[in-house]
């Protein structure tokens, strides 16, 4: 899958959409070179467009496994430089060098869906050569690793360490991380896609307490709180909460099972019909004499 980059600006709103690979991977240079200079040329297009951007809210969505770190850097770089809103949000598997590209975004406004999953790993490369090209590929790769977890330290504000191990697990492959552990770690602000409790629901919530405190004379409406989002309640609701339930259970156990006479459950066989059902017999034994 090639990159696939769609700009769509308009004079205040602009969605940069990244889905594919991003740039050109190192084990396509020895593709046909037709092909390759098109999508090198048509990526660099795409970047150049980015970097013109001047709306005033930018939003870049995300559903990358990764590509080439030059070209994301790249990417990254020309989101950095513009001076709208920059927005970044994550959906699927974002991984590898799209990590990078979600690293663009203004304070506060990097994104992950919830059902995403999110890699960072050690650099990779495809070379050949003598003892000496490999020694050269082998400091590149070490050079990109500590770029690379600076960049995500500056961004989080957490050690560099702590990048640097993430990426070490599981042998340089790194790990997938949850959207909750992707937010820990300050690779991303916030998650997007969970369902908020609605306004409505709590505050009846908080108003059904309000009624059942003034039933079993807890309190007036004059000296109870306002109604308020009681998913987060305050120590006095706690406590009022615990006494009604106190009471409630007390009340239960002060009450008489119920009971039942035959005549309220009445088996199938002594079961009384009623006038319709009566009539109707009637008619049948009638219709059966003729």
């Amino acid at each position: 899958m090639k990159t696939n980059i769609q700009i769509k600006n308009e004079a205040e709103h602009c969605l940069i959409e990244i889905e594919g690979t991003i740039g050109v991977p190192e084990e396509w240079q020895f593709e046909d070179p037709d092909t390759r200079v098109a999508t090198y040329e048509r990526f660099r297009e795409a970047v150049s467009r980015i970097a013109a951007i001047e709306a005033e809210e930018v939003v870049v969505t995300i559903r990358s496994t990764g590509g080439d770190v030059n070209d994301a850097l790249m990417i990254h770089d020309a989101l950095t430089q513009l001076k709208g809103r920059i927005t970044t949000r994550c959906y699927g598997y974002t991984a590898s060098a799209a990590t990078i590209i979600a690293q663009a975004a203004s304070e506060g406004c990097r994104e992950i869906s919830a059902n995403a999953l999110y890699l960072i790993h050690r650099a990779t490369c495809s070379t050949e050569g003598n003892a000496d090209d490999l020694t050269a590929q082998i400091d590149l790769l070490r050079t990109t690793d500590d770029r690379l977890a600076a960049l995500y330290a500056a961004r989080s504000g957490e050690p560099k360490e702590q990048f640097e191990a993430l990426m070490a697990e599981n042998g340089g492959d790194g790990r997938w991380l949850s959207p909750e552990e992707v937010v820990a770690a300050g690779l991303a602000d916030r998650i997007i896609g969970h369902a908020a409790t609605p306004k409505h629901l709590t505050e009846n919530l908080a108003a059904g307490l309000q009624r059942l405190a003034r039933a079993i004379g807890l309190g007036s409406e004059e000296s109870l709180p306002e109604p308020r989002n009681i998913l987060h309640p305050t120590i006095e609701e706690r406590e009022l909460t615990r006494r009604a339930t106190t009471l409630l259970d007390e009340g239960q156990q002060a009450v008489r099972a119920t009971s039942t006479t035959p005549i309220e459950d009445p088996a199938i066989s002594e079961r009384t019909l009623t006038a319709n059902e009566l009539a109707y017999a009637r008619d049948v034994k009638a219709f059966r004499r003729y």
